[in-house]
């Protein structure tokens, strides 16, 4: 083709057209990329971004949140990345929410500021929202950071009380049987403990949360009875675990809320499918209500039984089914021992009562001006120190706690602790030296000598 200067200027001005397009896609791109986010975490635990937990807790929160990192300057050459680092960890926040502001202060060079703060140690954090604030210390993870936003969240600081003396299951004990993990998680997320003594107190401080009854072992006084009810009556928040139909001096509660647990225990044929005890039931379905909306984990409780609140709802309580367990099991009608081994028993037709069974009822009503909240759960075993990190049993019993106190807004799913680890390279090792010469230096050098040879073999084509 002879190439005249018509053709040449046609040419010339097609180049320069397609640069023109080219820059602007390139602005355009750039102001796209200012302007909306887009991430994916490839990592096994997304430590790159947040749990659904942690993005739920963000959600309700409406104010700034303000983060004041107490740390020297980092000095990259030596090793020390812990403000980048810190960044890093701020920015998954700050990709969910806006208005969160992190700064920085050198205790070296404002000791005052420091001090003021309280601050002890380098790399202490302060962390304000709704003119309230708390101190948390490296090394940092979204569980620690997340639980600390709904300690600052939380509107109720009325203390959980629970029952003691009759062998109840602990909130603060560390036996199998007890609830003392549970009771720490409960800690880490703002919530205080009360243990009033019925004995002598004249009755239920009005001032707590709620009372939780954690399975009785052997009978309540007539005295104490009366006082619980009479917390209930004047609009007390109550959750009740019970391990079996023996109320342990309490019936007289038990038929003011129009409560009923069965004598026989749940039975589950899905349980031998994991190679577990039939007695322990399974569930993965829940009711309509604010405590499992959208709850779709899996939860496990040994030796469940059936809690029935037909009459309540005849009683003026508003009724709401939360846990059907053992879609493929049944209410057993025979009483059975509790810790049985080697259990042997078969569904007898027109006797047994097939699942799924409904083991936990929520109960509400209106008391003057505020609601009340009774939870009543036919199995105390789900919370227990040896169950609770089963499946979602500490979730579930973390938004029952939450939905009593009052704080429904955080009731969500909690965050989970990181399964992948971070790779650290010494410094001055072999391996850093490769990877940080090699990527800063060999590897551009290796890519411009590979782009000018295929530039030449092309241009001799």
């Amino acid at each position: 083709m002879k190439i005249n200067r018509k053709l040449r200027l046609q040419l010339l001005a097609q180049n320069w057209m397609f640069v023109l397009v080219f820059l602007a896609l390139v602005v355009m791109l750039g102001y796209l990329a200012s302007q909306y986010r887009w991430t994916r975490d490839i990592t096994q635990a997304n430590r790159n971004i947040l749990t659904q937990g942690s993005v739920n807790v963000l959600k309700q929160m409406e104010g700034d949140i303000n983060i004041t990192v107490y740390a020297t300057k980092d000095d990259a050459s030596n090793g020390d990345t812990f403000r980048k680092g810190m960044l890093d960890f701020v920015a998954r926040y700050q990709r969910e929410k806006k208005n969160v502001f992190i700064t920085f202060v050198n205790p070296s060079e404002e000791p005052k500021l420091a001090q003021e703060a309280g601050v002890k140690v380098d790399g202490e954090t302060v962390v304000q929202y709704n003119k309230r604030s708390e101190h948390i210390n490296p090394p940092f993870a979204e569980q620690e950071m997340t639980n600390l936003l709904v300690r600052l969240s939380r509107t109720n600081n009325q203390p959980v009380m629970y029952l003691d003396g009759h062998g109840e299951r602990l909130l603060q004990g560390v036996k199998n049987h007890d609830l003392g993990e549970f009771g720490k998680q409960l800690e880490s997320k703002g919530f205080k403990f009360a243990n009033p003594d019925l004995t002598i107190a004249q009755d239920v401080p009005a001032n707590g949360a709620m009372l939780v009854i954690a399975s009785p072992q052997v009978d309540v006084s007539a005295v104490e009875a009366k006082k619980i009810k009479a917390y209930i009556e004047a609009g007390g928040n109550v959750l009740w675990l019970l391990d079996d139909d023996n109320l342990h001096g309490l019936q007289e509660v038990a038929d003011y809320l129009g409560i009923k647990v069965s004598p026989g225990m749940v039975v589950d044929r899905t349980a031998e499918q994991y190679g577990a005890d039939p007695k322990m039931s399974f569930a993965n379905r829940y009711g309509d209500h604010p405590i499992t909306r959208n709850f779709m984990l899996r939860t496990v409780f040994p030796e469940a039984h059936e809690v029935d609140g037909r009459a309540s709802d005849d009683l003026g309580w508003k009724v709401g089914r939360l846990i059907d367990v053992a879609q493929n099991g049944w209410l057993e009608s025979d009483k059975i021992p509790a810790g049985a081994q080697n259990l042997k028993v078969r569904f007898d037709q027109g006797k047994d009562k097939a699942g799924p069974i409904n083991i936990g009822v929520a109960l509400e009503r209106q008391y003057g001006k505020k609601g009340q909240r009774v939870v009543v759960v036919g199995n105390a075993n789900f919370l227990a120190n040896t169950f609770i990190t089963n499946g979602g049993n500490l979730d579930l019993g973390i938004n029952i706690i939450n939905w009593l106190a009052g704080d429904d807004r955080l009731i969500t799913i909690q965050p989970m602790p990181l399964k992948d680890i971070n790779i650290n390279i010494p410094s001055g090792s072999i391996a850093a030296l490769i990877v940080g010469y090699g990527t800063q230096y060999v590897l551009p050098v290796v890519i411009l000598i590979a782009g000018m040879l295929l530039w030449w073999k092309r241009r001799k084509a």
